[in-house]
């Protein structure tokens, strides 16, 4: 399985990579025009980004741009960050984001919703 990974924080991306090392390949970039790259040539099995990624866009704008693709429309995104009130999560839900999981977080948390989009993505492509 593939996971493209969006944020500009390395720590993050390492702990990551460490919880997910077994059946997962994750490509790190750390702005959303980079991603935009990697989705029109090489489409993952998930997306995860920041909301905040400190350059051009943001996760909200990828979200969109995701959901607006008719390519793309089907890919599981989850955000994650540090903004937790409830308008920032109705904010991205509202974007197209299937899941919204917000920062300090627990990796074995993290890593259980990961593979909970990815049962999900299966089952839907068998309807």
């Amino acid at each position: 399985m593939r996971i493209l990974f969006i944020d500009n924080d390395l720590r993050t991306y390492t702990r990551l990579t460490q919880a997910m090392k077994d059946g997962f390949v994750i490509q790190h970039v750390s702005s959303i025009e980079d991603a935009k790259v990697i989705l029109d040539t090489d489409v993952p099995d998930i997306v995860i980004s920041e909301v905040n990624v400190h350059r051009q866009g943001s996760g909200l704008d990828l979200c969109r741009y995701i959901r607006e693709s008719p390519l793309l429309h089907q890919l599981p995104v989850m955000l994650f960050t540090s903004l937790a009130t409830t308008d920032d999560k109705v904010a991205g839900f509202e974007a197209g984001a299937d899941d919204y999981v917000v920062k300090p977080f627990d990796m074995w948390h993290l890593t259980a919703r990961i593979r909970l989009l990815l049962r999900i993505k299966r089952l839907e492509l068998h309807l």
